[in-house]
């Protein structure tokens, strides 16, 4: 068994193997956490960054990753299973949308390493903006490759909160499997509800950070809140879940200790009170992730790094449940 230092998120019979995975836009580990817990060993990682590189082989140093753009990978190693979270800025529901920018193509980079490799199976993630009018027809080409390289595909939105993990955030899921195998796929059902009736209740804010400390010096963006900041509503409370987590350290939302906002009237709020008010830390928004609690962050890069690499992952719960639910085809 490969994985060492997260032991806990892995599962493995005794004397068993464990079926194997290449990971591609690997980030700092969400999707291959997920990968460990639902009993898979990653061979191989991939990514740009190099803080998510440091993040990566920190918690997951069985791993052989590779650092640098996908298109320079000519050999993948052969594996059970495919999976990729190719880059999303330009279907995002935040920030520039340009259906024509070349970063919306990195698919391409995926179907040509499903080709190669040949796995039983593949997972694909992306944020849910990809089913836009006006990107709909990539979403439909990647299908179409998909399908041709030869796999049974299917997707769907799936929202983390319902798979345990204590923020809001819907994402699509493609999930593929090779045709030659006697073998369906079905998306794993909630865990988790906001009133508990279909299992557990959402994971709340309080469950997840409120063991950690109320000023962790260093570890959240401190700069003024200027008018973007406050043209939306960034606070939740302690029994809530959080909003979106995302990549820039600037628009972070609210710690529940902060005073809430009021809307006083479009895009404009303001604070209720004087009370301190502060961003969640890299490390807050790494468990509102679903990471582990003990995670390791290197001090190699700048706080903004941090919260970058944690934004852009994969919940690694969520992830985790998609995989399980893979058939038992290894």
């Amino acid at each position: 068994m490969r994985l060492t230092r997260v032991s806990a998120w892995a599962r493995c019979d005794s004397g068993a193997s464990l079926p194997t995975a290449v990971s591609l836009f690997s980030g700092c580990g969400g999707s291959d956490l997920g990968l460990h817990r639902a009993g898979f060993d990653v061979l191989m990682a991939n990514d740009v960054l190099p803080y998510a590189r440091d993040v990566y082989v920190a918690n997951l140093p069985d791993t052989d990753f590779r650092l640098g753009d996908v298109r320079g990978i000519t050999n993948f190693p052969k594996a059970d299973l495919l999976v990729g979270c190719y880059p999303c800025q330009g279907f995002s529901q935040g920030g520039a949308r340009d259906p024509d920018r070349g970063i919306n193509y990195l698919y391409r980079e995926f179907d040509r390493a499903l080709r190669q490799i040949r796995p039983k199976a593949f997972i694909v993630e992306n944020v849910s903006g990809m089913r836009r009018a006006d990107l709909r027809h990539l979403l439909r080409n990647q299908l179409t490759r998909f399908r041709l390289a030869g796999y049974r595909v299917d997707f769907r939105i799936l929202d983390a909160r319902e798979y345990g993990v204590p923020q809001e955030r819907r994402r699509i899921f493609i999930v593929g499997i090779r045709s030659d195998l006697d073998a369906s796929y079905e998306f794993p059902m909630p865990s988790h509800s906001a009133d508990g009736v279909s299992g557990q209740r959402y994971t709340t804010i309080r469950d997840a950070i409120s063991d950690l400390p109320e000023w962790p010096a260093g570890e959240f963006n401190n700069e003024p809140f200027h008018w973007y900041y406050l043209s939306r509503n960034r606070y939740r409370a302690w029994d809530d879940t959080a909003p979106t987590v995302v990549a820039r350290s600037r628009h972070v939302s609210l710690h529940p200790m902060s005073p809430p906002l009021k809307r006083i009237h479009t895009d404009k709020w303001v604070f209720e009170g004087e009370a301190p008010a502060r961003r969640f830390s890299f490390r807050e928004c790494a468990r509102l992730q679903g990471f582990p609690k003990d995670m390791v962050f290197p001090d190699t890069a700048h706080l903004t790094e941090k919260h970058k690499v944690v934004g852009n992952a994969v919940p690694p719960p969520l992830f985790g449940a998609v995989a399980s639910a893979l058939p038992e085809i290894w």
